[in-house]
């Protein structure tokens, strides 16, 4: 099985809960499970954030669509230890950079 390329773009469309009857997708359940409220898992790293120098392998990826009723438009990348955590918090969403 071939890994799927680690740059790209991703398009995510989760209903609200209201709207779904409280069901929602596999990945859209899974997705919820990583937030807490106040959390926004697309918000970029703060510009003030001290990030670890920590480089991971380089990959860049584009989120866009719908969460919580809300439209989402977000970049991500694995330049220090802030973004790589980051990216990782949208696992099952973006791959893992082998």
């Amino acid at each position: 099985m071939k890994d799927p390329p680690v740059n790209g773009t991703w398009d995510v469309t989760c209903p609200s809960r209201r709207k779904s009857g409280g069901r929602g997708n596999a990945f859209c359940d899974r997705l919820e499970g990583r937030t807490a409220p106040g959390i926004d898992l697309f918000a970029p790293v703060p510009a003030d954030a001290l990030c670890s120098a920590e480089y991971d392998r380089p990959a860049t990826a584009t989120v866009a669509g719908r969460w919580k009723g809300r439209r989402v438009d977000a970049r991500f990348d694995r330049t220090n230890g802030c973004e790589t955590a980051r990216w990782g918090r949208l696992r099952p969403l973006l791959p893992p950079a082998h």
